[in-house]
């Protein structure tokens, strides 16, 4: 594959470009996304915004230019090599692959690849990742664990190792029986043993099994798998076919609730696919007719984003919360995600406080759209401890984004638009105030904030509790 492709740099002042000498390394594409941006907006996202608009075209760097038919024409060899298994075919298909999913942001030179010009291409992806996801735990983690029955006199006693009480020549281990025991019993035993024996030799260390190496390369076409998968879902025509596709989320959702035990570039290119499917995401999938192949039920798929969300990786914690601001958006999620209200707005207003400006732009982004799903949503973000200051704080800062500003003040409004939050916002009316004489951006917001605190005929009451605490 590589020797059929030509790498092609553009140099400043030319008309055409170059061929790359056949050592030149294949620059690494940078791996991320820019948190809070699309309906949430981040701090990265402004600046990524800023530095686009200044560069010129020509300045974009190295680019691997691949023929435009080249998916049209080997789209069945690109399936079978993933379906094979073979290790020199599969590693083909995944660098094939991650060219062709690949697009830099404004990339002109280089045409998107739909999942719908090669049929079979997300299974075959998948199939890889269960692949991996089978062997992932070694087995005596993986397996159930069975009811010992009291008074049985046995050799395993189905704690732990089933296996550890056998000796190497294959004859029980030498242990004590009860004066009880009958000779039955004990040829009954000899027999179990025999049979055990025979199981473990193709079901522990059989035949096939996968040595250490042969496992991390197994790993190592999970990640790329992963890889490529998230970088189609980047692409606005996959979007509703992976959306629609329960395999393909039970697989992402699976990875994301391993996340102690699986690998992490895994977890964070399933999640990152999470984050771009959201907007077109119904949780209601997972009690659908559609087949299934991993138990997810939306319960389970909510905790794992929380989960997420509780981590103390900024990756992870930053794209759950646009993960949950982006799925509320659909009210048929709103009956599985607002049962977890309460941690989720804690966690939220807690993000608030970090140093990091992604983190707050996406707690900023996910609280917009929570405080506009319904009134007890509001009350309970105004009556959520530090939420109303930390949202000042952003605004007063300010955030380096105003859209961010625009909404933690925006979010303000929504708060005091509901009677019983006035009571909790009157303290901060001394604030509201300095803002609206000092910022003149978004002086209009918080007028109408004060209007709404001090201006209702019903509001004298509460204002003269607010002040005097009475």
């Amino acid at each position: 594959m590589v020797g059929d492709l030509i790498m092609h740099k553009r140099e400043q002042g030319k008309l055409g470009g170059s061929a790359g000498g056949a050592g030149t390394p294949i620059p690494t594409p940078k791996r991320g996304r820019p948190f809070g941006s699309g309906s949430s907006g981040s701090a990265s996202a402004a600046a990524a915004a800023s530095i686009d608009a200044a560069a010129p075209s020509t300045l974009l760097g190295p680019t691997l230019q691949v023929h435009s038919s080249f998916a049209d024409q080997n789209h069945k060899r690109i399936v079978l090599a993933l379906q094979s298994g073979l290790k020199s075919e599969l590693t083909w298909a995944l660098n094939t692959l991650n060219l062709l999913s690949f697009k830099e942001k404004d990339e002109v030179r280089k045409d998107a690849t739909p999942l719908a010009k090669i049929p079979g291409l997300l299974d075959a992806l998948l199939q890889v990742i269960d692949d991996w996801r089978d062997i992932a735990l070694p087995k005596e983690l993986s397996k159930t664990r069975r009811v010992r029955l009291l008074g049985a006199n046995s050799i395993v006693t189905g704690f732990g190792n089933e296996y550890e009480a056998l000796s190497s020549t294959g004859h029980p281990a030498q242990t004590s029986v009860g004066s009880g025991s009958s000779v039955a019993d004990m040829s009954a035993q000899k027999g179990a043993v025999k049979r055990r024996l025979k199981e473990w030799w193709y079901d522990e260390d059989g035949l096939f099994n996968l040595d250490e190496e042969g496992r991390a390369e197994k790993q190592q076409c999970a990640v790329a798998a992963s890889n490529i998968i998230r970088n189609f879902s980047f692409m606005g025509e996959n979007e509703i076919i992976m959306a629609q596709h329960r395999h393909c989320l039970e697989t992402v959702f699976q990875c994301i609730e391993d996340h102690n035990n699986e690998d992490e570039e895994l977890v964070t290119n399933a999640l990152e696919t999470l984050v771009n499917l959201a907007p077109l995401l119904d949780l209601r999938i997972f009690s659908s007719s559609k087949p299934s192949y991993i138990s997810i039920t939306e319960k389970s798929a909510v905790q794992a984003i929380m989960h997420m969300l509780d981590s103390a990786v900024k990756v992870w914690h930053c794209a759950a919360a646009e993960l949950l601001g982006r799925l509320v958006i659909n009210p048929d999620n709103e009956p599985f995600l607002l049962p977890f209200a309460p941690q989720i707005y804690k966690r939220l207003v807690d993000l608030l406080s970090l140093p990091a400006v992604d983190a707050q732009a996406a707690a900023v982004g996910a609280l917009y759209n929570l405080a506009e799903v319904n009134m007890d949503c509001r009350l309970k973000l105004a009556s959520e401890r530090w939420a109303v200051d930390r949202l000042l704080k952003v605004v007063k800062l300010p955030h380096p984004v105003p859209e961010i500003c625009r909404k933690a003040a925006m979010i303000l409004e929504s708060l005091v638009s509901e009677p019983q939050n006035r009571i909790h916002l009157l303290a901060y009316e001394n604030a509201f105030a300095e803002i609206l004489l000092s910022e003149g951006r978004h002086s209009d917001t918080f007028a109408r904030i004060l209007y709404e605190l001090t201006a209702r005929p019903n509001n004298k009451a509460g204002m003269t509790r607010g002040i005097w605490g009475m």
